[in-house]
């Protein structure tokens, strides 16, 4: 929303292929006394407008170039200080208002503000022409790229001035400034002045940074290159042992992956940690229920499906036959006292669950670096029950149950059994503590669903108390549950179930609209397809929502779907083969490149890496996915309108340089996210 407050000095970051010109001119412009820049622009075709370049605008404080940002003022003897600064949504510009009152007006009305719902790119949209900030408007023209109301930023209330005033203040302020390489127009319109850059050099500056970075554009931008790089640990998928990879761990699996892969990209040492359910009450029933009902030519010719009917089978029975439970508790103390027949057993289990699980990953694309699991920390958590009760922490209750007193407004956390062993969370504290001592990681994220947000509370303030100071390090990562999930046979049980019917409906469409003709391997790309379609789906909103699953909605081919990206990076792929790749920039004709679908696509590119800091703030894919999504549709309109075939040579290869920069930029952000792009469909 637009509001005015009294601002403390800011600065914003400006794109990199543009800083270097920006330091000349604010030099200029230092000199000359200055302004502050307003962004903003509409569509050439007179459509509904966008913030100029979709970018991060220059801000108004100081005239100064710091570090990295490059920021503007006005002479404070004259004009009060403006901030103006970009979120993922879009403008907010601060400033002095003469009552000190916030409030937000839209087309002359005044709007109520409704707190996080009213955001810039809502005004924009309902009002294309007119915007005002408290009385004053900030318009947005097809002739100016930018546009200061001086009304807006005089140190007295306006109401004082008259329109021949402001005209005068705005005539002043055109002529202290020069035009450089960057700026290429500079002048008034009614009460403002207006500001043209010069769009051939936007477009060959961003053009020859995707081609000179490749995959790696966006990523040294200042704005990424700055952040802090560390170790950094996720602890990410976590299925059961013994059982088929359920649906429920989808989420976790791919949401972990995507984490991973962001702080790769962005330069941390990442250990990517499979922490199994392989220990616990449940196997002391799985093992005396084979011993009863398994069957080792079973287990050999599939073994999840064998073990989860072994283990479905031994649940009912021990459910009105006490002996089984007897022995399935027998079996477990077996376990816990390392007996080497019950032990051989349950290695079984897991190397077969494990073998079957890693066929699972490579089908997502998951790789780990560490198979643990809760049996590695069986033992140690026999030492966490030990510190915990030299530190005075544990506390025993009249069963013989040790328990930790969080505060006094909380019930009691349970950490250990009556019989002395440990549980899921004590084992929990236990693996944190390894780690630290093993990988001292700069942050240790835990991909879990937000159900298990209060047991991951617990686990931290235990670490606190116990005096662990990089407690501060870990963080939990929740996630939302997907309802509806099901097979056209009925409801959904296993992740393979998933990726099979994503892969047989990809096939089918594709068969029907005589999609896929000339690919070498239909399966291996209907499947990236399927997943695709998946992980865009489960990316689009904010992961800690639940969401309604359909598969006609994750499937099409025109909305905003995982199949739409897969399309797109295919349909400007196949230009390439068609026409050849530009292995250079540095001899393109930018003037063949200033249509208004040339620059959107240009304009969107710029902000890739300033869609990469939201993600790597607060490890949200959606912003990547929103990015790629209207990338795709800008691709998309640029490849009708901007035709290839036919042109001249020096036009059709400004335009193959511009979709083959699309693509490489849509093939990046796509694999953040775990996806691989296909070349054909």
């Amino acid at each position: 929303m637009w509001s005015w407050r009294r601002p403390e000095p800011t600065t914003v970051d400006v794109p990199d292929c543009l800083r270097t010109k920006l330091r000349g001119w604010t030099q200029q412009a230092s000199r000359a006394g200055a302004c502050a820049v307003l962004q903003g622009t509409a569509d050439q075709d007179g459509s509904s407008p966008r913030l100029a370049s979709d970018s991060r605008p220059v801000s108004g404080t100081t005239l100064v170039q710091v570090s990295n940002h490059v920021t503007l003022s006005l002479p404070e003897e004259d004009y009060p200080r403006v901030n103006l600064v970009q979120s993922d949504l879009g403008l907010k510009v601060g400033g002095s208002s003469p009552n000190g009152l916030a409030h937000d007006r839209c087309r002359g009305g005044e709007r109520r503000r409704k707190e996080g719902k009213q955001t810039v790119g809502a005004l924009l949209q309902q009002a294309p022409w007119r915007h005002v900030v408290s009385g004053r408007a900030l318009r947005f023209r097809r002739s100016a790229d930018f546009q200061l109301f001086v009304s807006s930023v005089l140190n007295v209330n306006s109401n004082s001035h008259s329109g021949a005033d402001i005209q005068l203040h705005a005539q002043k302020l055109a002529k202290q400034l020069k035009c450089d390489t960057v700026i290429s127009e500079i002048s008034t319109g009614k009460e403002t002045v207006d500001f043209t850059i010069d769009r051939e050099l936007l477009t060959k500056t961003v053009l020859q940074q995707v081609f000179e970075d490749g995959p790696k554009y966006g990523l040294k931008s200042e704005l990424l290159s700055e952040l802090p790089k560390g170790r950094v640990l996720v602890d990410f998928s976590s299925p059961n042992i013994a059982k088929k990879f359920h649906v429920g761990h989808l989420r976790s699996t791919i949401i972990g992956n995507f984490i991973g892969n962001l702080k790769e990209a962005l330069g941390h040492h990442v250990t990517r940690i499979n922490y199994l359910g392989d220990w616990g009450m449940q196997f002391g029933l799985l093992g005396a229920g084979f011993q009863r009902f398994g069957s080792e030519e079973k287990l050999k010719s599939n073994p999840l499906q064998h073990l989860f009917e072994v283990y479905t089978q031994v649940n009912k029975a021990s459910e009105g036959e006490e002996s089984i439970r007897n022995q399935a508790q027998d079996f477990f103390r077996k376990l816990e006292a390392h007996e080497e027949e019950a032990m051989s057993l349950w290695r079984h289990f897991r190397d077969i669950s494990i073998e079957e699980y890693t066929k699972m990953y490579k089908r997502l694309g998951v790789r780990f670096d560490e198979h643990s699991g809760e049996s590695f920390y069986h033992e140690k958590s026999q030492e966490v029950l030990k510190l915990l009760d030299t530190k005075g922490l544990l506390r025993k209750t009249k069963e013989g149950k040790g328990v930790v007193c969080l505060s006094e407004k909380e019930d009691p956390v349970l950490v250990m059994r009556s019989d002395g062993t440990s549980l899921y969370l004590t084992r929990d504290l236990a693996a944190a503590i390894d780690r630290m001592d093993k990988y001292n990681p700069n942050a240790m994220i835990y991909v879990t669903d937000k159900s298990q947000a209060s047991h991951f509370q617990q686990v931290f303030q235990i670490l606190k108390l116990l005096g662990y100071e990089w407690t501060e390090r870990c963080q939990h990562m929740p996630f939302g549950k997907i309802q509806g999930m099901k097979t056209r046979k009925g409801e959904v049980v296993f992740l393979e179930d998933v990726l099979d019917e994503a892969c047989s409906m990809v096939l089918e469409k594709s068969a029907s609209t005589k999609v896929i003709k000339e690919v070498d391997n239909r399966l291996e790309t209907a499947e990236r397809i399927g997943l695709a379609a998946l992980i865009i789906q489960d990316f689009k909103g904010h992961l800690s929502s639940d969401y309604q699953f359909s598969w006609d909605r994750v499937l099409q081919s025109q909305g905003d779907t995982g199949v739409f990206l897969q399309y797109t990076h295919a349909r400007l792929y196949s230009l390439e083969e068609q026409y050849g790749a530009v292995d250079r920039v540095t001899h393109i004709n930018a003037a063949c490149l200033q249509d208004p679908q040339a620059i959107s696509l240009i304009q969107h590119l710029l902000r890739y890496d300033e869609i990469l800091y939201h993600s790597s703030q607060d490890l949200q894919p959606k912003h990547i996915v929103n990015y790629l999504l209207k990338l795709s549709h800008l691709a998309g309109a640029a490849h009708k309108k901007l035709l290839v075939r036919d042109s001249l040579p020096e036009l059709a290869e400004a335009r193959l340089c511009l979709f083959q920069a699309a693509r490489s930029v849509l093939a990046s952000g796509m694999k953040l996210l775990g996806i691989i792009p296909v070349n054909k469909m």
